[in-house]
């Protein structure tokens, strides 16, 4: 867990406004509560004071980053938070139009209008999506490599608007199956508890967070293994087909090329070039700060 300066106030005048943007994680899939999901940002709004926050939840499933500069700002700057979480970036390395500059450019919109409203903001970098499904080297190795890539930004741009920053990219909780949902891509309830408490831990170091923590002990039971197979033949295999529909024909071929390489034994060049992506679209957005940049 890594957490930059704090550039919002030292506590809230009275409870806050928490809004949250982002994908699945966020609006809560795996914690499911009646007919919906709750979430690590709803059981973390619990605890900031003495008294429930107001809490809105903006994140949709299936997001990425364009999706929440586009649509989820807007929203958010409209209610004027107090406190913005802004987790995103696992469904843009799970598309065939993965650009890294381009996720670079919109976090860093994302970042900077929060942050000049005063908000202070939550960000978080994420376990690769292919580690977690347990992916053959050859597939999983590229989705590796762009989550690095868009963790990379993420504490880049958290260090800079002065984000809270949670490391959640690696740990004994991503490699805890207690803690995960059947489609080993959500956090079950434990695991969403555990999020929060994190989340919770980060705003106490702080003094924005006043209120008792979440209690890390669910509060429903886990769901049977029948439950959780019937989930991945229905809802889950739905969530599968879609992203396999674009992103698996480049997949394979990034598999290839990985392949390739591996024979050649020049897999660094790789890695090289994924570094060098990741360093021209930092700097692009340092010279875009410029005003005089021509």
């Amino acid at each position: 867990m890594r957490a930059a300066r704090c550039a919002g106030p030292s506590r809230w005048d009275g409870p806050p406004r928490f809004v949250a943007l982002g994908d699945s994680l966020t609006e809560g899939v795996g914690d499911p509560v009646g007919d919906g999901w709750r979430g690590w940002a709803a059981l973390l709004a619990d605890g900031l004071t003495g008294t429930p926050a107001s809490f809105t939840n903006l994140a949709v499933s299936g997001s990425q980053t364009r999706d929440v500069l586009e649509r989820q700002l807007p929203a958010a700057l409209e209610l004027r938070p107090d406190l913005v979480s802004a987790v995103v970036g696992v469904n843009d390395t799970l598309r065939c139009t993965f650009d890294i500059q381009a996720v670079a450019a919109r976090l860093d919109q994302v970042y900077a209008a929060l942050t000049e409203q005063g908000a202070v903001l939550l960000t978080a970098c994420l376990p690769d999506p292919g580690a977690m499904l347990g992916l053959p080297g050859a597939l999983a190795h590229p989705l590796a490599r762009r989550q690095r890539a868009v963790n990379t930004v993420v504490h880049a741009l958290s260090d800079r608007y002065g984000a809270l920053h949670l490391h959640a990219c690696e740990g004994d909780w991503i490699t805890d199956r207690a803690l995960w949902s059947a489609d080993r891509l959500h956090p079950g309830e434990r695991g969403h508890r555990q999020l929060a408490l994190r989340f919770h831990a980060l705003l106490a170091e702080h003094g924005l967070a006043t209120g008792p923590a979440p209690s890390p002990e669910p509060e429903f039971p886990a769901p049977t293994t029948s439950a959780s197979l019937w989930w991945l033949a229905t809802a889950g295999t739905g969530w599968v087909a879609r992203r396999c529909t674009d992103l698996l024909p480049q997949l394979l071929t990034l598999a290839a090329d990985e392949l390739r390489h591996r024979a050649r034994g020049t897999s660094a060049r790789l890695d090289l070039r994924a570094s060098a992506a990741v360093s021209a679209a930092l700097a692009a957005l340092s010279v875009a700060e410029q005003p005089d940049a021509a």
